[in-house]
């Protein structure tokens, strides 16, 4: 299944659920030493347990037979207990020993399945193409790879090694009990039919419930990561007591459906409970006619109520598994909804790392669409050679934009191709194309490091020389090195410690270190004064005056040099030459640059005269 064609992320197949925890345990089962470890231990302990009712049905009928023989006795009656004293201790202390040392073997492999899936599913979401991350949203995401991760996780220690130890324990002692007397083994496991009902009702609803409280919990998420995102545009609009009741809303979505996961839970945990004392009642009533008429010994009616008293716990355990295993069910399913997509965009078979020779780029005839029947661009042709400038020009949603992501193969074009000396870049290996182009997007996202990890980042080797050769260019130098932390200085989250032309100022220089043969600049110095610009263009093109260049821009001071310049308007090339010519055609990049160049606002109104000005030219 590619992520073009991924599934609704709000359904998970029901029928499917058993196959989610074969998953999970077939994960589980690649440490099969420490499984095979906690499966021994869990033999042990319930062997260890078994073993008590037998001792206190023999201490019983030892004592009475002894004490029936007279008082003389009753000094080696009393002995006879303190030594079944002392094995029921030494039982207990192993089943104890054994149940805890289980139970952290246990714990470790779950960890460790944890683990791997942390990051098969991190690598996951780095394989996944542009497409899928701009359909689901990160908070989706996030539920998934924490939450719904962490719910199949706690299946193994709590579902699945307890479920060694509940069948062990159970089928052993029904053998035994039915071996000793099966007419009062059946009064005895009267209860079994009542509890699977209750209990199998319970987890079908749980796995539906679980699905929806997952689906909230993205809900939930999604709300607070984009209200910490949007912090200062809530706190500047006063929109504190709005945001409070969306997430008021979402939370209480969230508790409303807990409550009902809850009150499942309990039910089935009553109605075990009632159906297993109300046999136990049974049993005694049963057992105790039969010690009357002689037909079984108080030891024996011993041996059985401390049977029924051993499986208590792991009866009622029953429920807690039922519930671990309807939350590794949906937690799981929508987990592997995400880790078993392939990218739409990958490696074709046999695909050679890019070998260029020159670094010439040509857009042959190329269409896109990201939606099928709603085409984004149109015939677009051109060509690109090193030391040669491209600039693209156009109204916001012409498709510029668009453009520079299919150069790197973000993605795929649906008609036409892209060549870099010829070889189709579809043909070519991802990382190869990769490295070879280098793009600095219109959004200068940068992370919470230092200032020399941001623009180091695309070559974490580079030279210090590199480093600040590549903030000269983007005239950002001087600025760092009066900071007193100078390069090693942190920038904060997404860089709000920065300006939001500095922030540009330093992708440019992330873009330029590791010297790419094809550079692209998507709108990047559209935050930049004009001042600064003209140092940071000048600077641009002394770095790149041996690289194929294609420089978007709304600002046509940002691109006039260019050897061509393409004026794109809804997807097609209306216009196309040098800025002389284009100038001299009177069309509309001419009237693009005269309104640029009265106006003294400058890239603020960039946008509006770039769509008023195409508008006035189709008119």
């Amino acid at each position: 299944m590619t992520d073009s064609a991924a599934p609704s992320f709000g359904q998970v197949d029901v029928k499917a659920m058993p196959g989610v925890l074969k998953r999970i345990i077939r994960l589980a089962l690649r440490y099969p030493g420490r499984v095979a470890l906690a499966i021994g231990c869990s033999l042990g302990s319930a062997i260890a347990s078994l073993t008590l009712p037998k001792l206190f049905g023999h201490a019983v009928d030892q004592a009475t037979r002894l004490l029936s023989q007279g008082p003389a006795l009753a000094d080696e009656a009393r002995d006879a207990l303190l030594v079944t004293a002392g094995l029921v201790i030494l039982a207990s202390s192993v089943r104890g020993f054994l149940t805890g040392f289980g139970g952290y073997i246990a714990e470790v492999v779950s960890q460790k399945v944890g683990y791997d899936l942390r990051i098969a599913f991190f690598q996951q979401l780095q394989r996944l193409s542009f497409g899928f991350h701009d359909r689901i949203h990160s908070g989706d995401l996030i539920t998934r790879g924490m939450l719904d991760l962490e719910g199949a996780r706690a299946f193994i220690q709590g579902g699945m090694m307890q479920t060694f130890t509940l069948v062990l324990l159970l089928t052993v002692a029904t053998a035994m009990m039915f071996a000793t007397d099966p007419g009062m083994a059946v009064v005895g496991l009267l209860f079994v039919p009542i509890a699977g009902f209750a209990l199998a009702r319970m987890g079908f609803l749980l796995r539906v419930t679980w699905l929806k409280v997952q689906q909230l919990q993205s809900i939930l998420t999604l709300k607070m990561e984009e209200n910490l995102q949007g912090i200062r545009v809530v706190r500047a609009f006063s929109g504190k007591a709005h945001e409070l009741g969306k997430f008021d809303a979402a939370a209480e979505d969230v508790l409303k459906y807990s409550y009902k996961r809850i009150t499942l839970r309990f039910r089935a945990i009553s109605a075990m409970t009632l159906s297993f004392y109300g046999s136990m009642a049974l049993l005694l009533w049963f057992g105790g006619h039969k010690v009357a008429a002689g037909q079984i010994s108080v030891g024996k009616l011993t041996e059985f109520l401390t049977y029924m008293t051993l499986l208590q716990t792991p009866i009622r355990q029953i429920a807690m598994i039922f519930a671990s295993a309807a939350r590794a069910t949906s937690s799981g399913g929508r987990l592997f909804e995400v880790l078993d997509l392939e990218p739409d965009i990958a490696d074709a078979p046999g695909a050679q790392p890019l070998n260029p020779a020159r670094g010439v780029l040509r857009f042959e005839h190329v269409d896109f669409a990201y939606d099928a029947g709603r085409p984004i661009l149109k015939d677009i042709s051109f060509q690109v050679g090193p030391g040669e400038t491209v600039g693209i020009v156009g109204p916001p949603g012409s498709g510029k934009s668009t453009i520079a992501q299919l150069i790197p193969r973000f993605y795929d074009v649906t008609g036409g191709r892209i060549t870099i000396d010829g070889t189709d870049i579809r043909e070519v290996t991802l990382p190869s194309l990769r490295e070879y182009v280098g793009l600095v997007q219109q959004e200068a996202f940068l992370f919470d490091t230092t200032i020399t990890n941001n623009i180091a980042y695309a070559d974490p080797w580079a030279s210090e020389d590199r480093i600040v050769g590549a903030s000269r260019t983007a005239q950002l130098h001087d600025y760092i090195a009066a900071l007193p932390g100078g390069y090693e200085t942190r920038v904060g989250e997404r860089g709000v410690a920065l300006s939001g032309g500095q922030r540009q100022r330093m992708s440019i220089a992330r873009g330029v270190v590791p010297g790419p043969g094809i550079m692209i600049f998507d709108d990047s110095t559209a935050a930049i004064d004009a001042v600064t610009e003209k140092k940071v263009r000048d600077g641009i093109k002394q770095a790149t005056r041996s690289m194929a260049t294609v420089i978007i821009a709304h600002r046509l001071s940002s691109l006039m040099h260019a050897d061509e310049i393409l004026v794109i308007d809804e997807g097609r090339v209306i216009e196309r030459g040098t800025h002389p010519e284009l100038l001299a055609k009177g069309g509309v990049y001419a009237d693009l640059y005269a309104l640029q160049t009265r106006t003294e606002q400058g890239g603020v109104i960039d946008d509006e005269v770039a769509v008023e000005t195409v508008e006035a030219a189709r008119a």
